[in-house]
């Protein structure tokens, strides 16, 4: 499908594959390159994780990292006499993949932001509010719309949508705010991991030649098995009271003219990155572009009908996350840099059975997952190819897609909301219910050994 990380790391393959005609690229994992390499990277996700601590956008700290890295390698490259066509060519793809992604997301948060303006999250938070629903009631309803929405909608569109719902209906509850925050991260990738167009993991197993399509449905029962444990312990921190909320009191918000349109066009927006990807083999982005052109030609017909002020998607555009744009940018360029030197290859070894061997390096694929990123990972496993059945390629398809929610930047739909509910959802909030995670990841991965190597159900 679309996935808003739709390359957040193919990136790195399609340059390898794309520079195989170029020359061989060497292994500088044992240079002062390689060493500095990963040294810069480490620390700099050490102020990304703190970033509560140090008071520092996480887009920073990222942002240089992922620049400096490739500066660093082009100028081993030009000290050594090596090809520099080659760190041409790498960056080249590089920025070429991030654009999709960075356009991805920018149309997503546009959309978003657009229906924000319009009143339609206002009326959906009255909807809901309403209703008598407690705090907790409202974190069970948004996980489920969560984990039922994202293999269709993808992760990070579903996280950020539903998001934006928990910050109308409480800014500042933080024992409502983060554990929600938490559970729609959980659900949206356990929902992502079920379905190949659920997460860019899967569409990357399944585009590979993994498994067939109902292969990955097979999934359903460990994805939503381990969401429903970490959610059920998660519940138990949410306050069972009633938002401070008088239906007599509160005027029923209106959406405001043309609202039910841009919906509309948002979905056909999600029906156009489908299709370019899937039937034209055009970047997802490309079908998002054209549905941000559609939502720019209706925006002057309201113009035209209700005035300028009615909506000025500029001025929803100059309401977007840029920090979250930004830090994907330096993110990808960072973990593009290592691969390029060789350091994500290094994992492949690890499958040989004299050494870890596939079930315990499948269920290792999902921490590294949460701390480097599910799609660099995946990528590197899938390059280097080894030896497994089915029932191995859906156990690193389903520990890769929930793994990422072990830390709060470890997934597209993390860092969404790190965004959002900017903070309050941080790295240090997560970490504090990060154990709920792991417990609900621990079971997702009993109920596929039951289900696939005890009953050995797989496949129609």
């Amino acid at each position: 499908m679309f996935k808003v990380i739709l390359s957040l790391f193919l990136c790195t393959v399609a340059a390898f594959a794309s520079s195989s005609g170029q020359g061989e690229i060497p292994d500088l994992t044992m240079t002062w390159i390689g060493f500095a390499s990963l040294l810069i990277f480490v620390v700099g996700y050490y102020f990304v994780a703190a970033e509560e601590k140090y008071e520092i956008d996480k887009a920073k700290p990222a942002l240089f990292i992922g620049t400096f890295i490739f500066i660093l390698i082009a100028l081993y490259y030009a000290i050594n006499g090596l090809n520099m066509n080659l760190v041409h060519i790498q960056a080249e793809h590089l920025i070429l993949e991030i654009a999709e992604i960075f356009f991805f997301l920018f149309v997503a948060m546009t959309y978003i932001e657009s229906l924000i303006h319009m009143g339609v999250f206002d009326r959906l938070k009255y909807n809901l509010v309403s209703k008598g629903y407690t705090y907790r009631k409202l974190f069970w309803v948004t996980g489920f719309i969560a984990f039922f929405l994202s293999p269709i909608a993808d992760n990070l569109t579903t996280a950020l949508i539903l998001s934006t719902v928990l910050i109308t209906i409480d800014k500042e509850k933080k024992e409502f705010l983060v554990p929600g925050a938490i559970n729609i991260v959980v659900a949206a990738n356990a929902g992502g991991a079920w379905s190949p167009f659920g997460d860019i993991t899967t569409l990357m197993a399944w585009t590979a030649g993994k498994g067939v399509f109902t292969d990955f449905l097979y999934l359903f029962p460990a994805a939503i098995l381990g969401y429903l444990v970490t959610a059920f312990i998660l519940a138990r921190f949410v306050p069972d009271v009633k938002p401070d909320f008088d239906v007599s009191k509160e005027e029923k918000p209106e959406m405001s003219a043309g609202a039910k349109v841009v919906m509309a066009l948002g979905v056909f927006t999600i029906f156009c990155a489908v299709m370019s990807h899937q039937v034209l083999h055009l970047p997802a982005m490309w079908g998002m572009m054209f549905g941000l052109s559609l939502l720019k030609v209706y925006a002057y017909g309201l113009k035209k009908k209700h005035g300028k002020e009615h909506f000025n998607i500029f001025n929803n555009i100059a309401k977007i996350e840029n920090n979250t744009l930004l830090f994907f940018f330096g993110i990808l360029a960072a973990v593009g840099g290592l691969y390029f030197i060789g350091w994500l290859a290094l994992a492949s070894h690890v499958y040989d059975p004299s050494v870890l061997g596939p079930t315990w390096s499948n269920i290792g694929v999902g921490f590294l997952s949460a701390i480097v990123d599910n799609v660099p990972v995946m990528s590197a496993v899938l390059k280097a190819n080894p030896e497994m059945g089915l029932d191995q390629w859906m156990l690193v398809t389903l520990t890769a897609g929930v793994g990422g929610s072990l830390i709060s930047f470890g997934s597209a739909a993390g860092v969404g909301v790190m965004g959002k509910l900017h903070g309050i959802y941080t790295f240090g909030s997560h970490m504090k219910f990060a154990w709920t995670v792991f417990i609900g990841y621990v079971v997702s991965i009993l109920v596929w050994y039951i289900q696939y190597e005890v009953l050995q159900i797989s496949h129609f």
